[in-house]
């Protein structure tokens, strides 16, 4: 296949992990943290999607990663940043996995541990998925706005999710580590999809 195919999946590809981890993230997984009990008693379909959701993510994110080793093939980076996004994608798989169990909890306590084992995992996986971003964006060396929003971004999740595990009084800087997360991310990763879908095809490495 040519550039473009690889470039053009990828980006759909970036495209269906964004749709399916928004609504995963906020519809499903806030509900069971904000009102565990009513959540899995009133709108388990919910939760249920939402884990179905999450799966696609993983699955979407192994098609990114191919897509995107053979875009890069040939750069040195290229296998290790490929096996970075490969081990994210399996960690959150083990993740996603915890979530189910949920809904046959029988108290609000209960609820609650699975999703936040859930978090813990999933944090873990975000230290490696930062670390492809990171290498991406030294891969990547234009568009150059977009190399050094992923190089940010891949920086932030690293340090986040040091700083989840390392600060006893994380929730106190919580709100403000999470904007300097999602701004570089949210950019990096939305201009590379759209990048991806619309001039993959000049893919410039060098």
């Amino acid at each position: 296949m040519k550039n473009r195919t690889y470039a053009t999946i990828a980006g759909l590809s970036y495209l269906v992990i964004f749709v399916a981890a928004i609504f995963a993230n906020f519809f499903a997984l806030e509900s069971l943290r904000n009102d565990p009990m009513r959540t899995i008693t009133e709108r388990a379909g919910v939760v249920r999607w939402g884990v179905v959701a999450f799966m696609v993510t993983v699955v979407f994110d192994v098609v990114v990663a191919w897509a995107l080793f053979e875009l890069f093939r040939g750069h040195v980076l290229n296998l290790l940043a490929a096996a970075f996004r490969m081990l994210h994608a399996g960690i959150m798989a083990v993740a996603v996995a915890f979530l189910p169990w949920a809904l046959s909890a029988t108290t609000a306590g209960e609820v609650l541990h699975y999703a936040d084992t859930f978090n813990i995992i999933w944090l873990t996986g975000l230290f490696f998925f930062g670390i492809h971003l990171f290498l991406l964006g030294l891969m990547l060396k234009k568009p150059r706005f977009i190399a050094i929003f992923l190089l940010l971004a891949g920086i932030m999740y690293v340090a986040d999710t040091c700083a989840h595990f390392l600060l006893p009084d994380y929730s106190k800087y919580a709100q403000m580590i999470l904007l300097f997360v999602a701004v570089p991310s949210m950019f990096g990763e939305m201009a590379l999809a759209l990048w991806l879908l619309l001039r993959g095809r000049n893919l410039n490495r060098s």
